[in-house]
């Protein structure tokens, strides 16, 4: 167990359940993890091919095609079991580059895409929500709303779990990333996520990666992303963009435990 995009103290972070994986598991044994360990993600580590390491992500309701917190919880372990600082991995269909520098564990997220969603309504009426721009659909492995609101509002959000599912579910989205920018390129932000059975998630990478590639222009754009207060484990995650699409992400990771 790891503390993903930790702030550098106790109780920060998200808490991560990384496995060395074993050919004799089931999937539904993966599932099973983070409810035991009593995280909300579990990453399983295929150390096989000596090339390359894979990566496999668990909710309680099953597997996801990324999860950028994870990813960054298995360099760090990664990191302690063989002292290297750089590794190719295996996720989702992708192979990508991810290791260990300034700024804690870090990887290349891929080119993430925007567009924008026409209809979303349902959504911001499950969240108690009112949009401060426009909201996106973006992600890199699967699409999530992006949607700004003015600071002041973000931590009164007080969402109808079961009706937010049901939208999310409709428009085959992951969940919805809320973000207030509290000063320049730094934001406060909530990921609301029942679809894949974690309703407020204490750190979402892979979101952080959205909101930087929707922001870049003409210059790389880099993004500091704070999420977790409300529920008692502040998290921090960094993400940078580059012209073309781009993104790397990076965030610290706490001293691993074992469970």
């Amino acid at each position: 167990m790891v503390d993903a995009c930790w702030r550098g103290a106790a109780g920060t972070g998200s808490p991560t359940a990384v496995v060395d994986d074993d050919a004799g598991f089931a999937d539904a044994d993966r599932a099973r993890v983070p409810l035991s360990a009593g995280t909300s993600h579990a990453v399983f580590l295929d150390r096989t091919d000596p090339g390359s390491v894979g990566l496999r992500f668990f909710t309680a309701a099953g597997e996801l095609p990324a999860c950028g917190h994870g990813t960054l919880a298995a360099l760090a372990v990664l990191e302690s079991l063989d002292g290297r600082d750089e590794w190719r991995l295996r996720a989702g269909g992708r192979v990508f580059l991810g290791g260990i520098g300034a700024d804690g564990p870090w990887f290349d997220a891929g080119t993430t895409g925007h567009r924008a969603f026409p209809e979303p309504g349902p959504a911001l009426a499950a969240l108690g929500a009112v949009a401060a721009g426009p909201v996106l659909a973006a992600g890199t492995a699967r699409e999530r709303l992006l949607i700004p609101v003015r600071p002041e509002a973000l931590e009164g959000l007080r969402p109808d779990f079961a009706a937010l599912k049901a939208a999310c579910d409709a428009a085959g989205l992951l969940g919805c990333f809320v973000y207030a920018e509290v000063r320049e390129r730094w934001f406060a932000a909530r990921m609301f996520a029942p679809s894949i059975g974690v309703d407020e998630d204490v750190a979402n990478a892979n979101s952080a990666a959205a909101l930087a590639g929707a922001l870049v222009a003409a210059a790389p754009v880099r993004v500091v992303v704070s999420m977790g207060g409300g529920l008692g484990s502040p998290s921090r995650i960094r993400a940078e963009a580059f012209p073309g699409g781009g993104v790397r992400l990076s965030g610290r990771v706490g001293p691993a435990r074992v469970v």
